[in-house]
């Protein structure tokens, strides 16, 4: 490796450490929504250069977590009660449509994921490493759909839903459901390739969380 290649390298590294960073005290809330992101700021946050900082916001544009207020500027992206509503909706289409093309296409190695990914989501209780379990979950459920861009959307929309549940924290009546039983159904019902169950079960899933986020974030 020539010295060019090698700092491409360290920067590239440096631009994903930097991303992943926002992107994740964006979703927490630890940058709240609206919060305007300077660069020195965070690049003395994160201890990296101002490159890899512009680069990483720049990305996170991309992904609807941040917006540009100028040519130069960024804010984290502001949270209201019509665009939580906006996510839920588009999930429960978009993910509707992945999940029976899913189920439609899936092979033994997809199950086999599917089941694998269960178990482990089912064994986590730490909260930042069950979401991570959560996430795969979801996305293993659609990733025979064989759509790389219905996929993606998904994927994204889970991302924006997260920063809402973050912001509604978690209440009595959030934690009186069984969650737990509801993944199960879910699971059971796309493992038996019932597309019509598996869809009314992750749909019920989606506007049961959805409901009680809306009664949390009243004030937005």
């Amino acid at each position: 490796m020539n010295m060019m290649d090698d700092t491409s390298g360290r920067e590239t590294s440096a631009t994903r450490a930097a991303y992943l960073s926002l992107r994740d005290m964006i979703l927490t809330g630890e940058l709240p929504a609206g919060k305007k992101l300077k660069i020195e700021q965070l690049r003395k946050l994160l201890d990296t250069g101002a490159s890899p900082v512009r680069e990483a916001l720049s990305l996170l544009t991309s992904d609807m977590l941040v917006e540009r207020i100028d040519q130069r500027g960024f804010r984290a992206a502001p949270a209201s009660l019509a665009n939580f509503d906006e996510i839920l909706r588009l999930r429960c289409v978009l993910e509707d449509m992945a999940l029976r093309q899913s189920i439609g296409q899936g092979t033994p190695e997809w199950e086999e994921q599917l089941v694998l990914s269960h178990h482990r989501m089912k064994r986590m209780t730490n909260t930042d490493v069950f979401e991570d379990a959560h996430k795969t979950f979801h996305m293993t459920l659609l990733s025979s759909a064989k759509s790389p861009m219905l996929e993606r959307y998904c994927s994204q929309l889970y991302d924006l839903n997260i920063r809402y549940r973050y912001l509604a924290a978690s209440g009595d009546n959030y934690q009186s459901r069984d969650i737990a039983a509801e993944h199960d159904t879910i699971f059971e019902a796309a493992v038996q390739r019932d597309a019509d169950a598996a869809s009314d079960a992750l749909l019920s899933h989606y506007r049961l969380t959805g409901e009680y986020l809306m009664s949390q974030l009243t004030d937005l």
